[in-house]
């Protein structure tokens, strides 16, 4: 039942972020509507050092922040400012366009922090791409979760399991964070065309292999494929959804036209994007 397993190629952010990139690849553009995945570090910052993205512009997606640890501040043109915390969740909707910014606050700068999370894009149906943006944070008490002692599960966004999350998603979707004791089990959830599974930490079994962190498991459709912690414990993200047809996707931009990211490029080139409250730098289209 296991279609491939990707493992994710390092890129550096700048600051002393690195992240490994697991989505898009050549032979996976997609995974239900998402497009793109990065795990962000983990990554110890020294005092004066943190996470530093300067303001940048996104269109055709929805970003879904989610920390397992550390903080930072998510600025944005829409006039929102909000920290994410571990176990919370942003949920920003770039539609005809937004610019946000993500940086450590100054405070936890100055004595060092450690980070870690997951950044995903999902695309938006062709008749959202044109939506009105939006951002929508939602606290970790606010996120539904399942705990019997063996197998935590949160679910981030989209339905599975039988829970539903209050995330404002605009096609069938699931993400959710699962932490496994050592032997227990978690089947994929049915219902979705398609399935992954990310190994955050630890490793996992899966018909006789082991897979360990940093790989990304895509199931083939159909049946409820279970993942068994192995080797001590291990912490997942498991996402998908429905496919929503082909996307062209270039720097920060998603469409289902190539005209529709042309005029994005030259939008920023011209300014015609505001920078948030507070911003003054940004970072330039790529050449």
């Amino acid at each position: 039942m296991l279609e491939m397993v990707i493992e994710g190629h390092r890129k550096d952010l700048g600051h002393g972020l690195m992240v490994s990139r697991m989505l898009p690849v050549i032979a996976k553009r997609m995974i239900g509507p998402f497009v793109f995945l990065d795990h962000m570090g983990p990554a110890q910052f020294e005092p004066g050092h943190g996470i530093d993205v300067r303001p940048h512009p996104h269109i055709g997606l929805s970003t879904v922040t989610f920390l397992f640890d550390g903080e930072f501040v998510h600025r944005d043109n829409l006039g929102y400012k909000q920290p994410i915390r571990p176990g919370e969740l942003n949920w920003m909707t770039a539609g005809t366009g937004i610019v946000h910014s993500e940086r450590t606050d100054p405070s936890m700068k100055s004595t060092g922090s450690f980070n870690n999370g997951l950044q995903a894009w999902v695309a938006l149906p062709e008749a959202q791409e044109e939506s009105r943006p939006t951002f929508t944070h939602v606290g970790d008490a606010d996120l539904p979760t399942t705990d019997d002692g063996s197998v935590f599960m949160r679910l981030v966004a989209g339905s599975a399991y039988g829970l539903v999350s209050p995330a404002p998603t605009l096609s069938p979707l699931f993400y959710a964070h699962v932490d496994l004791i050592e032997g227990a089990r978690i089947p994929m959830p049915a219902g979705h065309a398609e399935r992954a599974a990310y190994v955050v930490s630890g490793s996992v079994a899966f018909e006789g292999e082991t897979y360990e962190q940093g790989k990304l498991l895509v199931f083939k459709a159909g049946g409820e494929p279970a993942l068994r912690a192995v080797g001590g414990p291990a912490r997942l993200m498991l996402l998908g959804g429905e496919p929503l047809g082909p996307r062209f996707l270039w720097w920060n931009f998603v469409s289902s036209r190539k005209e529709r990211i042309e005029q994005a490029k030259a939008d920023w080139i011209a300014g015609r994007m505001s920078l948030p409250a507070e911003e003054t730098e940004f970072i330039p289209l790529p050449s």
